[in-house]
């Protein structure tokens, strides 16, 4: 696929199978960066591999850990449209990142995976992203037990939009639909969408209300109207 098919901004490409280091934040934090000082228009991830056991042994101390899930926090929180094509195996910091994504697209033979650490699965913040996106039933055997997630799974249960032969091309295609969207106005609704899964009625209420006046602000000074 030519690369000018993706939209405007920073790529990386993630290897699941690598340990969480420090230099692996600092290639995500770099395209944080690059994302947020270029005006782009997306950022773009391509994440396949799962670790090994003794890959997410050599994860280093927790305040390596406490980085790298803290530059995943400020990727999901990008005010710009983020897109993840997946495929084959995808576990440890892949999945983190695929799990963080606004738009995802899923080669068939797509398998998300929690990696384990010794007797158990991995408790990192990946658990956690699966069971607000599914609820406690659906992740339940995934996140105790390590049990795999196929790419049709994944698609019935809404952790993918769409399975494709070219995961690369489908993404550019769904880029495309995006480029109307203004990154800061993504990242506010997809805040309201988060809290929506805590807040109650009467907390939401108000940064909906402030969201409402915004956009009818917007709508005004396009039209040049002043009050």
């Amino acid at each position: 696929m030519p690369v000018n098919a993706l939209p405007e901004g920073p790529v990386l490409h993630v290897d699941g199978r690598r340990e969480i280091s420090a230099e692996l934040t600092e290639a995500l934090g770099a395209l944080c960066d690059e994302a947020e000082d270029a005006g782009a228009d997306a950022a773009t991830l391509f994440v396949s591999g799962a670790p090994s056991g003794e890959a997410v042994a050599k994860a280093g101390d927790i305040a390596t850990v406490t980085k790298w899930e803290r530059a995943v926090r400020r990727f999901e929180r990008l005010r710009l449209p983020t897109l993840a094509a997946a495929s084959g195996e995808c576990g440890g910091v892949a999945l983190d990142l695929l799990l963080a994504a606004d738009v995802r697209v899923a080669a068939p033979d797509l398998r998300l995976l929690l990696a384990f650490h010794g007797q158990a699965v991995w408790p990192g913040m990946a658990g956690y992203r699966l069971v607000q996106q599914l609820g406690p039933a659906r992740a339940r055997r995934t996140v105790l037990f390590g049990v795999p997630i196929t790419a049709r799974e994944a698609l019935e249960r809404c952790l993918v939009d769409q399975v494709s032969r070219d995961p690369g091309r489908t993404l550019a295609a769904a880029a495309r639909l995006l480029r109307r969207l203004s990154g800061p106005e993504l990242a506010i609704r997809r805040q309201l969408a988060f809290d929506a899964q805590w807040m109650s009625f009467e907390d939401a209420l108000g940064p909906h209300l402030a969201a409402c006046d915004r956009a009818l602000r917007r709508t005004r000074a396009a039209d040049g109207v002043t009050a």
